[in-house]
């Protein structure tokens, strides 16, 4: 059990039977009263966000949620489907559910899938991939009065800014949490 000064930004809590992550913390000392707790919690099965007040002495569930290494298969149109690779036990996971992870996901690639129970409640990338350029305009030499950089579209259809020495076939690495260049490989 968790204490209200055990749930920093991130600790994956049970409140009401519902798995929620939080994601932001703050504390007030309130001389002898103790000290308050808000927190803002994150419902990791639809997605609500609500405030929550904890006080003194109470006792926080934590969820009981796993990981799984899966294998990323293809996009059904409505579906993302996953493998396990040790069970080979398929995984169709809605897109709402994917989000913004799609533009990081290459056939093929292993990344984990957090479950609450048997359902899956979170697709957590690596910090980096690698995904090949396929298209990017030709620096001008010279152009490099304002800025370094151009944009490029990426294999999963992402585009971002990448250095002017960047061509058409390069493998780059990308931060999934920024969705920023980090250096060609």
């Amino acid at each position: 059990m968790y204490g209200p000064t055990d749930l920093k930004k991130n600790t994956l809590i049970t409140l009401d039977g519902q798995p929620y992550k939080v994601v932001e913390y703050s504390q007030k000392v309130m001389g002898r009263g103790g000290s308050i707790v808000n927190v803002k919690i994150k419902n990791m099965i639809d997605g609500s966000v609500l405030p929550k007040t904890f006080k003194g002495q109470e006792k926080i569930e934590p969820a009981d949620v796993t990981n799984r290494t899966v294998q990323y298969l293809y996009n059904d149109g409505t579906n993302f489907v996953f493998m396990d690779p040790t069970t080979f036990d398929q995984f169709e996971v809605p897109a709402d559910l994917v989000g913004d992870a799609k533009d990081f996901m290459k056939d093929g690639n292993e990344m984990d899938l957090q479950f609450y129970g048997d359902r899956v409640i979170n697709v957590m990338l690596p910090k980096n991939v690698e995904l090949e350029v396929t298209y990017t305009e030709n620096a001008v030499k010279g152009n490099t009065s304002t800025s370094a950089e151009k944009d490029a579209t990426l294999e999963t259809g992402l585009r971002i800014r990448v250095p002017l020495f960047i061509k058409v076939g390069d493998v780059v690495s990308v931060d999934t949490e920024t969705a920023k260049f980090r250096k060609r490989i």
